[in-house]
């Protein structure tokens, strides 16, 4: 129970691989809700389509000393598309669970069996599932014929009692009693360190279509021929506009921005569930015609729009999303949930996110970037690494004054540049409404109380990829008065404040997955009759973690406070973490140090 809003009591899946193109799945879930934050865990739900059939599905409410209160047969759950709210059409649906408890806790029995022809995706083993969530047992077994190619990898088993037994044509894992873990400041994703097994077959079904994954190779090989060919078609018409579009652009760089340039302004992203899995792109004709498709769709027609003007590009298979997550290069299978589009261009890869409207071209950061993916050509697949952005290159630079009066107050100006990462978080500026940059700028400048904000100038340059704003401000009282004395932080635009929380026990490593680099110049005029009786002193240090130097220089009327940060991405140990707080307090302290001026 500690740390557990539920507990699962059993969760046991018996997937049967019959065939190539036959595979039964049955599951057994017993799961006891403590509270109302463990409700989604119930997980009693089951999705269906043309080739997934439900078999059967039934489910039974026990109360606290475990008596029956409620029992659900198959009509009695609710039958819903599970199309998202984006999505042109979907053949998918689901039977899910509609449950309003009446008192805690509670224990669900969720029983279910489905059949596919489908054997490309099988059901991974993860026994702990979420956070906040114990595990009592959980257990599956596969069986399997063993002229398939069947294939598994395990991850994270240390420190964790598992029970593993494999014998010919059938594999077993069991976990019993694993406690649960609350989550913590920093933790990576749970797949990154806690047990997971995923399966595979070399010779699988999906959709009619017998497909190889023996190699990325010959895996990529049988995407290209039964994904991607005669998916790629364009009218003359289409053919012709591009064409007049790239006009006498010989550069292949040039030439594909231009493509780029032109999808963005002709598409719209919409989420598309249907054909193989939803892994087949519709035609790039018909997303012509309509003007919209999904991450295959607009990924695949513009690659047909660079085939006509002679620029070679490659579709691209990967997870898009803000946690980094790697195609498996050691398991070749169906994986990934995103589809990009690759150009090969003076022994460097570029980069289209096709499904954007306003992202620059060759831009990556905070979905895509960091990460193996899997190219497809002709000639097969290649996983190949994306888009890296260093410290460096997730840089801020920010260069500004203010003047400070008698009364406390301040006036100044700021010019915020930012890049890689951080031009991510910021180019979107240009379109928020005032209200929503009052709220930004307020909670950006947060250690500056009475925050009053004006003339604001954004310029997005998507070229060099870099976002610069320019903003006007002052505040009443920022100094604190005392008697004749004035005291305030001389870093009064970039505070690093965020100071990792304290765990007297830590349970899971941490990650920075990402690194940036801030440099501050900024210049402060004091006010008249004032001397300087307290200044900060410069100060540097260096960690594994990062780098931190300030320059304090004074020049009588006026200071010029240079501060430089630096926090390295990378993947530490529990026991590091303490000392990483410890370095994130130390920065705050210093960016929060004070100066005292007294009247003359």
């Amino acid at each position: 129970k500690e740390n557990a809003n539920a507990c699962i009591r059993l969760q046991e899946t018996e997937i049967n691989i019959k065939s190539r193109r036959s595979m039964t799945i049955k599951s057994k879930r017993v799961v006891t809700i403590f509270n109302e934050y463990g409700l989604h865990h119930m997980n009693a739900s089951q999705y269906y389509d043309k080739s997934l059939k439900i078999v059967s599905i039934e489910a039974q409410i026990l109360n606290s000393l475990g008596s029956e209160i409620k029992k659900f047969k198959k009509k009695d759950f609710r039958d819903q598309s599970i199309a998202d709210g984006i999505s042109i059409y979907t053949d998918n649906r689901a039977l899910n669970l509609d449950y309003t408890p009446i008192s805690y806790p509670f224990t669900l029995v969720f029983e279910c069996e489905v059949e596919t022809s489908n054997t490309a995706f099988i059901p991974s083993w993860a026994p702990l599932e979420n956070y906040f969530l114990s595990t009592e047992k959980s257990k599956i077994t596969i069986s399997y014929p063993q002229d398939l190619g069947f294939k598994y990898k395990e991850d994270n088993f240390d420190g964790f009692s598992i029970q593993k037994t494999d014998e010919t044509g059938k594999l077993s894992f069991e976990a019993n009693n694993i406690e649960a873990l609350r989550q913590e400041d920093y933790a990576p994703s749970l797949r990154k360190f806690t047990p997971l097994v995923i399966f595979g077959l070399n010779k699988f079904h999906l959709e009619g279509v017998d497909g190889e994954a023996e190699t990325w190779s010959n895996f990529g090989s049988w995407v290209y021929t039964n994904l991607l060919s005669g998916t790629d078609e364009l009218s003359e018409e289409t053919k012709s506009k591009i064409k007049a579009h790239v006009g006498n652009e010989t550069d292949a760089l040039k030439i594909t921005e231009k493509v780029f340039e032109y999808v963005q302004n002709k598409t719209r992203y919409v989420s598309i569930q249907m054909g193989i899995g939803g892994w087949k792109p519709m035609l790039a004709k018909d997303v012509d015609k309509l003007g919209y498709g999904d991450c295959k769709a607009l990924s695949n027609y513009t690659r047909a729009l660079l085939n006509v003007v002679g620029v070679e590009s490659y579709y691209t298979i990967i997870y898009g999303d803000k946690y980094r997550r790697d195609i498996n290069p050691d398991f070749v299978s169906m994986q990934g949930n995103h589809a990009v589009l690759c150009i090969p261009y003076q022994n460097e890869l570029k980069w289209m996110e096709c499904t954007n409207q306003i992202v620059p071209f060759d831009f990556q950061a905070n979905f895509t970037d960091d990460r193996k993916a899997l190219i497809i050509k002709s000639s097969g697949g290649e996983i190949i690494d994306t888009k890296v952005y260093s410290e460096k290159n997730n840089s801020q630079k920010t260069i500004g004054n203010y003047s400070l009066n008698p009364d406390g107050k301040i006036t100044g100006n700021v010019s915020i540049k930012s890049k890689g990462t951080q031009y991510d978080r910021k180019y979107l500026l240009e379109r928020k409404s005032k209200d929503d940059l009052d709220k930004h700028y307020k909670n950006y400048f947060s250690t500056i109380n009475n925050l009053q904000w004006k003339n604001p100038m954004f310029e997005n340059n998507k070229q060099a990829i870099e976002f610069t704003e320019k903003i006007d401000l002052e505040a009443e009282n920022y100094a604190s008065k005392s008697g004749q004395r004035l005291m305030f932080a001389l870093n009064a635009f970039n505070q690093y404040s965020a100071i990792p929380k304290r765990y007297r026990i830590r349970n899971s490593p941490f990650e920075i997955a990402r690194g940036f680099y801030d440099f501050d110049d900024i210049a402060i005029d004091l006010p008249e009759n004032y001397s300087v009786e307290s200044i900060p002193e410069s100060v540097e240090f260096q960690e594994k973690f990062g780098h931190y130097k300030t320059e304090i220089q004074l020049n009588e009327k006026k200071i010029v406070y240079k501060r430089s940060l630096t926090i390295n991405k990378g993947f530490y140990a529990k026991s590091e973490y303490e000392e990483y707080r410890k370095f994130i307090e130390k920065i705050a302290k210093n960016d929060n140090a004070k100066l005292v001026l007294i009247q003359k």
